[in-house]
């Protein structure tokens, strides 16, 4: 590695995308909640030398926290993206085919779409439908076009006062705002490897839906094969108006798994 790299790389800025794992993170209905305890304490057996160690046991689902979809997470009339025999491929307990491990390493360039801003507004409103004319409005105002290979994170504000609340940023109730059919039809139509926002579902939800259907995780998933990360930290990046970076994003070789925890980072020169 060239020293100038290693500069470049020292006097970079790093974004940390990734929500904390802990009881109080919101989660969805449909996916276990994080808990986490400690099985050893320090004292519990101690060595000869005075040494004492200490772990825990935590459980979570794939999609809990900040995490990223694998292609076997959704499948559509019993095919998974490919055409993958959706039954056939999880024989024995887990995807054999498409799983999160089979993700490589994500290092390419990433892209904000703030839509809220891009709008004129601080956050969009419950239940609001961003539409793949929105997409390009924000793209243009920022001068951030999408391109073959890009990530693209699309944020909507929702979290902002929410957060804490797991009901209020599930929103079953007033509904939650994101991308539309025709946003996604918008993004696939670049050639993007893949997509995320700061909600909990990637989709535009109506009131008293819930994750009724999911038509987006559906395009992007099952027809394109696009990988969605979901409960992005996207508020730093968007009160420092940065719109491009490098994006990173590994996630965890959980072999047959549907989804993997992970931590994104946004670098910015």
């Amino acid at each position: 590695m060239s020293d100038g790299l290693v500069e470049a790389l020292a006097r970079a800025r790093v974004y940390d995308l990734g929500r904390p794992l802990e009881a109080e993170t919101p989660h969805s209905p449909n996916h276990p909640p994080f808990r986490m305890g400690l099985i050893r304490r320090h004292g519990d057996s101690i060595r000869e030398d005075g040494m004492s160690g200490a772990n825990e046991l935590m459980t979570l689902g794939g999609h809990t926290g900040t995490h990223i979809d694998a292609l076997a997470h959704v499948s559509s009339h019993g095919k998974l993206h490919g055409g993958i025999d959706a039954a056939a491929a999880a024989r024995g307990g887990r995807f054999r085919e498409l799983g999160v491990e089979t993700i490589a390493p994500m290092l390419t360039r990433g892209l904000l779409l703030d839509v809220p801003r891009g709008l004129g507004r601080e956050a969009l409103e419950p239940a609001h439908r961003i539409t793949a004319e929105e997409l390009e409005r924000t793209a243009n105002a920022q001068g951030t076009m999408p391109r073959e290979g890009d990530v693209v994170l699309v944020r909507s504000g929702w979290p902002v006062g929410r957060y804490q609340d797991n009901g209020a940023y599930y929103g079953h109730a007033t509904g939650v705002p994101g991308p539309d059919v025709s946003a996604a039809r918008w993004l696939s139509s670049r050639g993007i490897r893949a997509t995320g926002s700061d909600t909990i579902a990637y989709e535009w939800l109506a009131p008293g839906a819930g994750h009724s259907l999911l038509p987006v995780h559906t395009h992007l998933i099952v027809e394109c094969g696009i990988h969605i990360f979901e409960i992005l930290d996207l508020e730093q990046l968007a009160a420092d108006s940065v719109y491009e970076f490098l994006f990173i994003a590994i996630p965890l070789k959980l072999v047959g798994a549907t989804g993997s925890p992970v931590r994104p980072l946004a670098v910015v020169a």
